[in-house]
C-alpha cells in the first residue's frame, strides 16, 4: 500500500506558439509533481495533421530529442498522470486522440468523474466502444454521441452538463483549443500569454517556467475557447462555486503557484501560524517534513518564536523506480528518502510539522527517525485537519480502510506514531489560511459538494 497520497494528474496546453511540443515538454517538467507514472503530448500542425508521443514513466524517460522533433505544430496539449480512476496501462495514458468525420481532436483531463459508471452504461447502450478504462474518455464519447450539425462548442456544453465531479479539460482540434473547468471549481486551470499565443496549465508555476504572463484563471462552469482570433468565453452552467480542493493548498501544488488567486507558499505559511495559535507547545526547535510542509513550519516558527531548523533532509535522488531488494530495506525505506540531522535534533524538544497524516506509516517512521537521532521529545503538529473521509474527485484515497484517522482518535493515533503529542489544524483554520469562504474540505469534514452516486458518507471520530 502506498504511504503517500497522489494527485491524479496535470494538464498543459499551447496555442499559437512556435515549437509547441518543446514548450509542452518544459511545462510537463514543471508539473511533474502532479503525476509521475505516465505522460504524453499531442500536437497539431498547419496542415491539420496530429502527432502524438506518450508513454509510462517520467517526462525525461518518455521524451527525447528524437521523438520531440516528430511533434510538429504550433498547438499542443500535454498531460502527466498518476493511476487512480481506471488504473495503469498504456491505454490509459493521455492525451487521448480521436478520429471523427467532423474533425479529429485530442483530450486531456485532470480530476475524476463521480458518475462515470452511469455514463459508461448510457454510452455503451448507444453503441460506444471504449479504448481505455479511464473516465476521461467519457467526455469524448459524449461530445460525439450524436452525429449532428451543431457547432462543436454546443456539443461540448451539452456533454459537460452530463458529467458530475471534478475536472479541468483541454480539448484540441485543428482550429481551436477548448479549456473547461468544473462548475464547483474543484480543479485549477490558468491561462497565460506568450508572444502572440497562449499557454494553459493546471498550475501557474508552469506558466512562469515557460515565460508566459498570467492572464486569468478559467472560471468554474466556464469554457474558454482559444483560436486565431484570441480568447472567447462560454458559460455552460449557471451553478458556479469556488470549492477548490483544499489539498491543492495543503499538499499538491508547488509553493510558487497561485491557485485561485492565492499563493500556495503564503497559504501554507499562514496555516502554520494559525496552527501554533490553535496548538501551542513548549519546544526548542521547529522542523518541517520536506518539501510540502516547510512553508507551514516556517509560519509555526515565526508565530511561536521557536527557532526554525532544518532537522530533516530529503534525498532528492531517490526516484519512483528505486529498488528495495529485501523486506528489511523496505521497512526502513523512509531512511532512503529522509535523514535526520543528528547534531540539530539531539537533546532537543522538537516540533515536527507535517502537511497531513493519511495512512500513518510514514509519520511513525519519521518520529522514530528523530528519536533515534537523539530528540528527547517529538511533538507532531499537522497543518490540516484529520484526513478521515475518502476523496472521490481525483485523489487516490477512495476507501475508509486506507485512512487511519477514520479508525482512530487523535489520542490513539498519537500513540500509534510514537509522538509525545499530536494535534491538527482545525477546519476553520483551513479556511482562514487563505481567507477563503469556499473550499472543498470533504476529506476532512465529510461534506461533499457533489452527489457521490452511491459513495459512502461516514463520520470520523
Amino acid at each position: 500500500m502506498k504511504n503517500e497520497i497522489h494527485e491524479e494528474c496535470g494538464v498543459f496546453g499551447v496555442w499559437g506558439v512556435k515549437d509547441a511540443a518543446n514548450l509542452a515538454y518544459y511545462g510537463l517538467h514543471a508539473l511533474q509533481h502532479r503525476g509521475q507514472e505516465a505522460c504524453g503530448i499531442v500536437c497539431v500542425d498547419a496542415d491539420k495533421e496530429f502527432s502524438r508521443v506518450k508513454g509510462e514513466g517520467l517526462v525525461t524517460e518518455v521524451f527525447n530529442e528524437k521523438n520531440l522533433v516528430n511533434l510538429k505544430g504550433d498547438c499542443a496539449i500535454a498531460h502527466v498522470r498518476y493511476a487512480t480512476a481506471g488504473g495503469a496501462g498504456i491505454e490509459n495514458v493521455q492525451p487521448f486522440f480521436f478520429r471523427h468525420h467532423t474533425g479529429n481532436f485530442a483530450l486531456a483531463h485532470n480530476g475524476n468523474l463521480v458518475n462515470s459508471r452511469e455514463l459508461a452504461r448510457y454510452l455503451e447502450h448507444k453503441g460506444s466502444l471504449f479504448q481505455s478504462t479511464s473516465d476521461s474518455e467519457l467526455l469524448a464519447h459524449l461530445i460525439k454521441k450524436e452525429n449532428n450539425t451543431k457547432h462543436r462548442i454546443h456539443n461540448i456544453i451539452d456533454a459537460l452538463n452530463m458529467i458530475e465531479g471534478a475536472f479541468a479539460f483541454l480539448i484540441l482540434s485543428d482550429k481551436r483549443l477548448y479549456c473547461a473547468r468544473d462548475k464547483y471549481g474543484l480543479r485549477p486551470l490558468s491561462i497565460g500569454k506568450l508572444n502572440d499565443g497562449y499557454v494553459v496549465s493546471s498550475e501557474t508555476c508552469a506558466l512562469d517556467v515557460v515565460g508566459a504572463e498570467f492572464v486569468r484563471d478559467v472560471e468554474p462552469g466556464e469554457i474558454v475557447v482559444i483560436d486565431a482570433e484570441g480568447l472567447h468565453s462560454f458559460t455552460y452552467s449557471q451553478f458556479k462555486r469556488h470549492y477548490m480542493c483544499a489539498m491543492e493548498y495543503v499538499y499538491f501544488a508547488r509553493p510558487d503557484s497561485d491557485i485561485d488567486g492565492v499563493n500556495v507558499h503564503a497559504y501554507r505559511k499562514e496555516s502554520g501560524k494559525i496552527l501554533y495559535r490553535e496548538c501551542p507547545v513548549e519546544a526548542d526547535i521547529v522542523i518541517g517534513v520536506p518539501d510540502s510542509s516547510l512553508s507551514a513550519a516556517i509560519g509555526y516558527a515565526e508565530e511561536s518564536g521557536i527557532p526554525y531548523e532544518m532537522g530533516l533532509i530529503k534525498n532528492k535522488y531517490i526516484g519512483r523506480t528505486f529498488i528495495q531488494p529485501s523486506q528489511e530495506l523496505r521497512e526502513k525505506g523512509v531512511r532512503m528518502k529522509l535523514s535526520a540531522v543528528r547534531s540539530i535534533v539531539k537533546g532537543k524538544r522538537v516540533v515536527m510539522i507535517d502537511d497531513s497524516i493519511v495512512r500513518g506509516t510514514t509519520s511513525r517512521r519519521i518520529v522514530n527517525l528523530l528519536k533515534e537521532a537523539g530528540a528527547v521529545e517529538v511533538h507532531v503538529r499537522i497543518a490540516s485537519p484529520p484526513y478521515c473521509h475518502p476523496c472521490y474527485y481525483g485523489v487516490d484515497t477512495a476507501t475508509y480502510e486506507e485512512l487511519i484517522s477514520a479508525r482512530m482518535s487523535v489520542e490513539e493515533l498519537c500513540e500509534k506514531i510514537g509522538a509525545d503529542s499530536l494535534q491538527f489544524l482545525s477546519v476553520e483554520g483551513l479556511y482562514k489560511s487563505g481567507r477563503r469562504t469556499e473550499l472543498c474540505a470533504a476529506c476532512f469534514s465529510g461534506k461533499y459538494p457533489t452527489s457521490l452516486y452511491g459513495g459512502e458518507n461516514k463520520q470520523c471520530k
